[in-house]
């Protein structure tokens, strides 16, 4: 049987989750819609997670250059924080009120 897509996956998992939020179903059916859900949900993490590894982004260098670099999430995300708003630091401590 041929790979299913990423988009297929995905629509028969939220016909399925439809199904059983509709409370129609009786327990057996329920319990097999479920399983099968659940399969679809792992097959979508993993075609996401093979996506995520493979988009790249151009970086233009200061000196005009552009490099292909691989996608940092966790970088990406401390960038979209609004200017002011601390970036994360692990080892940064707040100070201990005094009371």
């Amino acid at each position: 049987m041929a790979e299913m897509k990423f988009e297929e996956a995905l629509k028969k998992l939220e016909k399925i989750v439809g199904e059983l939020e509709g409370g129609d179903l009786p327990l057996d059916e329920a319990l097999e819609k479920y399983e099968e859900g659940i399969r679809l949900s792992k097959t979508c993490a993993k075609k996401l997670e093979a996506a995520k590894k493979k988009v790249e982004m151009l970086i233009k260098n200061e000196d005009g250059s552009v490099e292909i670099r691989e996608f940092d999430e966790k970088a990406a995300r401390e960038d979209e924080k609004p200017q002011g708003e601390p970036r994360s630091n692990p080892k940064a401590r707040l100070p201990r009120r005094q009371e």
